[in-house]
């Protein structure tokens, strides 16, 4: 299928600078001065008096990939920050994108910020980098982000509490949601609830979507 020629919906040239390299084994500081994922759940763990063998038993995860995570060598995926935001009882935007104080937001296209990125649970390759799109808002309930897709690194699925609403903006996107596959394209979209194992990943090199989530 020639998409080459295709001209996206909206756009997207102010996406090409959500590339980025991923540090390893240092926790580093996104744009803005924010802490990084790993320190902020950290933090929530510690402040509630929680180990990481407790939390490895109200979340699933091994205890290793938590140390991991927290240390970041590690970058969780979305399902795996919902979890960890449940075991927590802590919002899942203060994860993702930090606590908000603001009852609104106007985001410009030049004043996205890189809130988090995300890699293989073996912490190899890069999976996805996220923009936040109104991390100020205070009590949020749902999540919109920007997001760069790179081609699926392990394949492996992702179930969790929530809905998800995705929108291709760029690129080519592979979708999966229990038994059934989609190839997705610029201008088309999905909405699904997140208990149902689904793997989203560009089809080839790098897509953009824009994404909403429900953490339930």
């Amino acid at each position: 299928m020639e998409t080459g020629q295709k001209k996206p919906h909206i756009n997207v040239d102010y996406f090409e600078d959500l590339t980025g390299q991923i540090g390893e084994g240092t926790c580093s500081q996104p744009e803005g001065g924010q802490e990084d994922i790993g320190q902020r759940i950290k933090a929530i763990r510690e402040a509630k008096g929680i180990s990481l063998d407790e939390l490895s038993h109200l979340t699933g995860f091994e205890v290793e990939l938590l140390a991991r995570i927290e240390s970041c060598e590690v970058q969780p995926q979305l399902g795996t920050a919902i979890k960890l935001s449940k075991a927590l009882d802590s919002a899942f935007g203060r994860l993702v994108s930090g606590v908000g104080e603001k009852l609104y937001a106007i985001t410009r296209k030049g004043e996205q910020k890189i809130v988090s990125r995300s890699t293989s649970l073996k912490g190899k390759k890069q999976a996805y980098i996220y923009r936040s799109l109104a991390p100020e808002v205070k009590g949020r309930h749902m999540e919109s982000l920007i997001v760069q897709l790179e081609e699926a690194p392990d394949g492996e699925r992702s179930v969790h509490d929530g809905e998800e609403f995705i929108y291709v903006l760029e690129g080519q996107v592979s979708l999966d949601i229990g038994d059934d596959h989609f190839d997705l394209e610029p201008g088309d979209s999905a909405y699904y609830l997140s208990t149902t194992p689904h793997l989203i990943a560009a089809t080839r090199d790098t897509a953009t979507i824009l994404a909403v989530l429900y953490g339930g």
